[in-house]
């Protein structure tokens, strides 16, 4: 079929290169660090990050101009604080212009970028309307394992999106496509907020009640954000949106949940940081998030509560409190205000 580079050679990244070589398609994952790229071609394994069998079409590159030559298809999957010179990178090495897809899930604190935008300001010759996102309730370690899973791509330029559904669409992996990159990509982002609020929940020892209610009212948030920004309604009720947020919130799979749990149970950031040893893409996003509300004169409560826990030490319990006994309100209004902006 054809060359396609991976950038990241974390756990996702690890999961859709299985997903591109299972199409049959020769892949160059790329990472960083040099002893990492040896592990992976002499054992055909990634132990720290995806314990499964990596398939022979996947070849592992340290050098980023050998990863990106004669490929057609670039997919970013590194943390979002490694974008920016990721892409610069890219500039020196890249030749010919080719389809890139992103596949992470963030916003950059103090600018309130996300990826896409990211992506179009550093890369030459690239503008916002050629990125391509891909988000959805995908779990690594599930895809790998060729469990059956559905996202969505999307672009501006649809004709790129549906590039992207061709090269990863399968079986066991399917693809819907969508115009709406602006609510793909912040239902990705914003969803991991509330799994760190789900987490703290688990933590603490609350039950089912309390997790519905934050993943729902979470739910609203990230809606109402959203739509303030332009984004369509509807977008937050499909893959990208509910459909993240349900898998994000409920599995251990998930390191922004295994992240709030242990705060939940007294943990501080730092240690709870240093103790998962990977990136939990939710606390950065919570910072963004937290200046796109106050920026967008936007209510987001337990956003706001999840900042405290975070980055002003509050104790958990305290902010539960503090959510709970908010002033009355209807709940209906939301959906109503959502659907008024967008339909009047």
């Amino acid at each position: 079929m054809g060359k396609i580079a991976v950038l990241g050679a974390g756990s996702w990244g690890t999961a859709l290169s299985i997903v591109l070589a299972n199409n049959e398609h020769d892949v160059k994952l790329w990472s960083h660090r040099r002893e990492q790229v040896e592990l992976i071609n002499s054992t055909h394994r990634n132990e720290k990050y995806l314990d499964v069998d990596i398939p022979p079409q996947i070849t592992a590159v340290y050098d980023l101009k050998k990863t990106v030559e004669d490929v057609s298809a670039i997919v970013v999957v590194v943390p979002t604080k490694a974008i920016r010179s990721v892409c610069q990178q890219l500039n020196h090495v890249l030749t010919n212009h080719v389809t890139v897809i992103h596949a992470s899930k963030g916003i950059e604190p103090d600018t309130l970028k996300r990826v896409s935008e990211m992506i179009s300001e550093e890369m030459d010759d690239y503008d916002y309307e050629d990125i391509v996102v891909l988000s959805g309730p995908s779990h690594a370690e599930e895809v790998a394992l060729r469990h059956p899973t559905t996202v969505t791509v999307s672009s501006v330029n649809m004709e790129n999106a549906k590039i992207a559904q061709d090269l990863f669409n399968s079986d066991t992996f399917r693809v819907y496509t969508s115009p709406d990159i602006l609510g793909i990509e912040l239902g990705g982002a914003l969803k991991n907020i509330i799994a760190i609020g789900a987490g703290i929940s688990d933590g603490l020892g609350y039950g089912d009640n309390a997790k519905a209610a934050l993943m729902t009212r979470g739910l609203a948030e990230i809606a109402r954000l959203g739509t303030s920004l332009g984004a369509n309604p509807l977008s937050f009720l499909g893959l990208s949106g509910v459909g993240d947020l349900i898998v994000t919130c409920t599995s251990v799979h998930s390191r922004n949940w295994r992240a709030g749990n242990l705060l939940g149970k007294g943990k501080k950031l730092d240690n709870v940081l240093e103790e998962m040893g990977m990136v939990v893409e939710g606390v950065r996003t919570v910072q963004a998030a937290y200046q796109f509300a106050r920026e967008q004169d936007v209510e987001m409560p337990i956003t706001r509560g999840i900042y405290q826990i975070l980055f002003e030490e509050k104790d958990p319990k305290e902010v539960v409190e503090q959510l709970m006994t908010r002033d009355k309100r209807e709940e209906m209004d939301d959906l109503a205000s959502l659907l008024n902006e967008r339909y009047s």
